[in-house]
């Protein structure tokens, strides 16, 4: 595959048996949200204007219901965004140093130059904590401080509900000043259901009359509002604040046990992590990793960073699983313990 077209999870031996390659929750589905899932009507279309799921989301964060952006997913949502800033002459996007190939690729399809200054751009992208290192996001509160009127921000907080450690780098009034953009199916361990919605600035009307006449009709269907309904209710909410204690116990177990192979293992705030791998060339073992041992791990090449991989904290098994496939010899030991 292609590397700028590279993603975690299934892909063309089917679905990992120990799959690392993704930031879902692992500890999902949500029985709750799952539940909503399976008892929505299929037969019949969705109400196109999102009235009752917009006043329920808009009722969870605290904003009106007219600030809510209902979106097919993240990925929709980032190429959605780039084509309304591609609508201005000469627009250009800023992306952080290492990010979600999405990105680069939205910005490609519409003529979006990029620009290594923040001050210069049209569209300025943002992840926290951020992708693939898990961290808070460099420089964003003076970002975020700077920006003029005809620049917007686009938050990505897919992560935020995973958050394991450390705290958000905006708060007060800071938050208010861009978009967020949220996608609940990774903390609820539900990445198949497609659905997502971003949260528009203060005094962003003629932005989001804009941004709404580029969406399709029925961006979502009655699975993803299921889904956006349910993780607005409190045994979800519930549900995945109990999974962050056991996360965090799986997490420092993952960590010790990538250390014990002879990886380095870089800090993270999330749900997941990135490892730099003891030799060179060792990112070229991976594809027999998944073949014969249906481990799967998200090659960084494609965020900026080779010889590294980035795993989503899995449970003790997965983790077992990873370290008897681990090629004995290739860094650290991989003796049972």
């Amino acid at each position: 595959m292609n590397k700028a077209f590279e993603h975690g999870g299934t892909d063309a031996l089917g679905a990992p048996a120990h799959d690392f390659s993704t930031n879902a929750n692992a500890l999902g589905p949500c029985p709750s949200a799952l539940l909503a899932i399976a008892q929505a009507d299929a037969s019949r279309y969705p109400d196109p204007t999102g009235a009752r799921l917009k006043a329920a989301l808009g009722e969870f964060h605290g904003v009106a219901p007219d600030r809510v952006l209902l979106l097919a997913s993240a990925s929709e949502g980032i190429q959605r965004f780039s084509a309304w800033a591609a609508r201005s002459p000469g627009a250009s996007v800023w992306l952080p140093p290492h990010h979600y190939g999405d990105l680069a690729r939205a910005a490609d399809a519409w003529g979006l130059g990029r620009t290594n200054e923040p001050g210069r751009a049209r569209l300025l992208w943002a992840c926290e904590p951020s992708a693939p290192l898990g961290q808070a996001e460099a420089g964003l509160a003076d970002r975020v401080a700077g920006l003029r009127p005809e620049q917007s921000l686009v938050l990505d907080q897919a992560y935020a509900p995973l958050r394991l450690h450390g705290a958000p780098t905006l708060s007060g009034p800071a938050p208010d000043r861009v978009w967020r953009l949220v996608s609940p199916n990774k903390a609820l361990g539900l990445t198949g259901v497609r659905g997502a919605y971003a949260i528009a600035p203060l005094a962003a009307r003629q932005a989001m009359a804009e941004l709404e006449a580029l969406a399709p009709s029925w961006p979502l269907g009655v699975h993803a509002e299921a889904m956006l309904l349910a993780w607005t209710r409190p045994e979800a909410q519930q549900w995945l604040n109990d999974s962050l204690d056991s996360l965090r116990e799986w997490k420092a177990r993952q960590m010790a046990l990538c250390e014990a192979l002879g990886w380095t293992v870089l800090p993270s705030d999330a749900n997941y992590f990135v490892a730099r791998l003891p030799h060179a060339g060792d990112t070229e073992r991976l594809p027999a990793l998944r073949r014969d041992h249906g481990v799967k791990l998200r090659d960084c090449a494609s965020f900026g960073l080779p010889g590294h991989v980035r795993l989503g904290v899995r449970s003790p098994a997965d983790q077992d699983a990873l370290r008897a496939a681990w090629p004995r010899g290739r860094g650290g030991d991989n003796r049972p313990h």
